[in-house]
């Protein structure tokens, strides 16, 4: 079993929860609406099958660089990895449309998105854009289950079904949705830079470890624009970034495992930046996943992020 979950990268799943209740939150979603809880398995599904076919398309690599994966080990057979993490794919997106009700396009472009990350992240420098879109989709997917339902709802029920598959429907994404998922978006973006020059033996360069810090600190320009600093008690929220940023940041220069470490603590920290979006609808939640972010590191001891 360990190493499946190896493969499914699992310490960082609890990122996928936090990221798709805030999303539905936000857009206005209730929590007494199961689709919530089909739209958090589905997105988890995505998730688990996007990295378990990371490693499979990975395999050449890693059996150079990495011999330590489950795949180039021995562990797991890459024809399994394959099987099993398009499977997952299939229904995850089969769940997020007919349990959840997200938006058919939004769910196509997270699966385009996932894809075409595994297939051609590691001789594509772009990839880290596409990685960002990933985590852009998912909240827009979850977001987008509630705007077209209350589109539906607000029509008396008269909005044929191919309105779904319509991009005049995009419209009725939620602003905050919006917010969250380019914040979110150039969050994991920023990671992805520094994650490449681990792998790549080198610190991250001057210029580049510029770029990553502005992506890294985009959900506080976000959350700035999107409500006023200070709203009620979320400084604290704040300060709870600011905090998480300061370890990883330095890493970034030492390059090595001193990234790696660095990495970690910024994937630990994804939920902080969901908190961001939903402290505008729920502070206490928000607390929540601000506190959630210390659990994730001590996680990753078990099993590692990247």
């Amino acid at each position: 079993m360990l190493p499946w979950l190896q493969l499914a990268r699992i310490s960082n799943l609890p990122t996928v929860w936090t990221n798709v209740t805030a999303a539905w939150l936000v857009a206005g979603g209730t929590w007494q609406d199961a689709r919530l809880l089909w739209l958090v398995l589905a997105g988890s599904l995505l998730y688990t099958g996007g990295m378990i076919l990371n490693d499979a398309a990975d395999v050449k690599f890693d059996r150079q660089h990495r011999q330590e994966r489950p795949i180039p080990s021995g562990q797991v057979s890459a024809r399994a990895a394959w099987g099993v993490g398009l499977s997952m794919l299939i229904l995850g997106a089969w769940l997020a449309f007919m349990k959840g009700g997200a938006h058919p396009l939004m769910i196509a472009a997270l699966v385009a998105c996932i894809l075409l990350y595994d297939l051609y992240h590691k001789p594509w420098a772009a990839s880290v854009v596409v990685m960002g879109a990933c985590r852009a989709f998912l909240v827009l997917m979850a977001g987008s289950a509630v705007m077209v339902d209350r589109a539906f709802t607000a029509s008396g029920g008269l909005v044929c079904p191919g309105y779904r598959l319509s991009w005049d429907s995009l419209s009725f994404l939620a602003p905050g949705n919006l917010f969250h998922a380019g914040a979110l978006g150039a969050y994991i973006v920023g990671i992805t830079l520094g994650a490449r020059s681990e792998h790549q033996g080198r610190a991250l360069g001057r210029v580049k470890r510029v770029m990553a810090i502005l992506l890294l600190m985009a959900p506080i320009f976000a959350a700035m624009a999107f409500y006023p600093l200070f709203h009620h008690l979320d400084a604290i929220v704040y300060i709870a970034l600011g905090w998480l940023l300061s370890l990883p940041i330095g890493f970034m220069g030492q390059g090595g495992a001193s990234i790696g470490r660095g990495v970690g603590w910024l994937l630990a920290g994804i939920p902080i930046v969901d908190a961001l979006a939903v402290a505008t609808v729920s502070l206490p939640l928000a607390w929540g996943f601000v506190c959630l972010a210390p659990a994730l590191r001590f996680w990753q001891r078990w099993v590692a992020a990247t």
